[in-house]
């Protein structure tokens, strides 16, 4: 019998997805007969949310015409116009290049891997979104945190980015609206951002993934928008905004000065023609979604909407759980009087089979604690999950 083990690669040791890897434990659970409420994935479909037909439709009638080989590397021509209107009409100008991708984590992941050499970093928000804390270490990068400011509404610390800077800094990254906390940035500490990029001579990436679920009547900015010599790449897709995560179809738009951003495009590309091409059918989406029916919209919004006040009004009222108030995106990011959040996530799921996604898979500052939620199930499952998390939080605390 052999006795050797194929080793694994040691920059795999890091890689973590807190999302995800809370279902492990979640399944374990469920097989006990537990009825379980999800409160961890950012995934609409699974809730009560849809896909609008126009846009299934034109992956459908693309397919039935045979639009089924290989794309262009870059993406469809028709599919790229759309974006670039779509990016246009949002103020983003001077726009160098799009692609399209296999959803927006592949083109971070590519964009992230055409600027970072071994030992470099780009400022990443904490708490932020696990990914890029997987991709970093895939890349074998040094970490660079910068940190979302609680008290000021989760925005970006700009004092904390401005002392995290250093020889190997080649970027700032932003998540805007942000997942975890829900924060949408304002055009203040947007600007300021965008004033240190062109002082340092980074490139900002821009995750947008959630620009256009906004509440309380409020306006998403792109940070591109505010400058046409920012060098930056702007994220999204259609998971989000047109609910279809499944159809894995997202995009970057490169804007900013050719001369600066030239070679680092060069290397994008080689990379976007060395894995192919996106789903090529699924591109003829975009078209319809973006230039389409946009009425599901206000709709998920409104929706969404009423779901972030239960769960501020509900969330708030436990003691010993305080909330920034969600602006947008899906999501909020509670503060929890516990030592260990990862601990009391675990233990909340085995009692009472809540799932919730502990506030160190995103990062957070040393010595606090919080958990994050999704805000897209229906009412009463988010009524019935606070109801649990209440009760089960004092007889924690009781016990720990």
């Amino acid at each position: 019998m052999n006795d050797y083990a194929i080793q694994a690669a040691a920059k795999t040791e890091n890689v973590t997805y807190a999302i995800r890897d809370i279902v492990v434990l979640a399944n374990q659970v469920a097989k006990t007969g537990k009825e379980m409420l999800y409160l961890n994935i950012g995934d609409p479909n699974v809730y009560d949310h849809s896909t609008p037909e126009h846009v299934i439709e034109a992956a459908y009638k693309a397919m039935k015409e045979n639009q089924n080989g290989y794309s262009p590397s870059s993406g469809i021509p028709e599919a790229i116009k759309s974006i670039e209107r779509d990016a246009n009409a949002k103020g983003i100008t001077n726009i160098q290049d799009i692609f399209i991708t296999t959803g927006a984590s592949e083109a971070i992941e590519l964009c992230l891997t055409a600027l970072l050499n071994r030992g470099e970093n780009v400022l990443m928000p904490t708490p932020g979104y696990p990914l890029y804390t997987a991709v970093q270490s895939k890349l074998e990068l040094i970490g660079n945190p910068y940190y979302l400011d609680e008290k000021n509404g989760w925005q970006p610390d700009i004092e904390d980015i401005k002392s995290k800077i250093n020889d190997k800094t080649r970027g700032i990254c932003l998540i805007n609206p942000n997942n975890p906390t829900g924060t949408v940035f304002s055009r203040k500490i947007l600007q300021q951002i965008v004033d240190i990029a062109l002082e340092h001579e980074l490139i900002v990436f821009a995750d947008e993934i959630y620009d256009k679920l906004i509440f309380d009547g409020q306006k998403h900015i792109s940070i591109a928008s505010l400058n046409k010599d920012l060098p930056c790449i702007t994220f999204s897709g259609l998971s989000k905004n047109y609910v279809a995560p499944g159809f894995r179809i997202g995009w970057g738009i490169a804007s900013g000065p050719m001369n600066i951003l030239q070679e680092y495009l060069d290397a994008v590309n080689k990379l976007l023609r060395a894995r192919v091409c996106a789903n090529h059918p699924l591109q003829f989406s975009v078209m319809a979604a973006l230039d389409g029916d946009q009425t599901h919209l206000a709709a998920l919004n409104k929706t969404l909407q009423k779901r972030r006040d239960i769960s501020l009004a509900m969330l708030s009222s436990i003691e010993g759980i305080s909330i920034v108030k969600p602006e947008g995106a899906f999501y909020a990011f509670p503060s929890i009087d516990v030592k260990n959040d990862a601990h009391f996530a675990a233990e909340l799921m085995k009692e009472t089979g809540v799932v919730i996604v502990p506030g160190n898979g995103f990062g957070q500052k040393p010595g606090s604690s919080h958990f994050r939620i999704v805000i897209l199930p229906p009412e009463e499952i988010l009524e019935k999950a606070f109801n649990h998390i209440q009760s089960f939080l004092k007889k924690y605390k009781e016990k720990y």
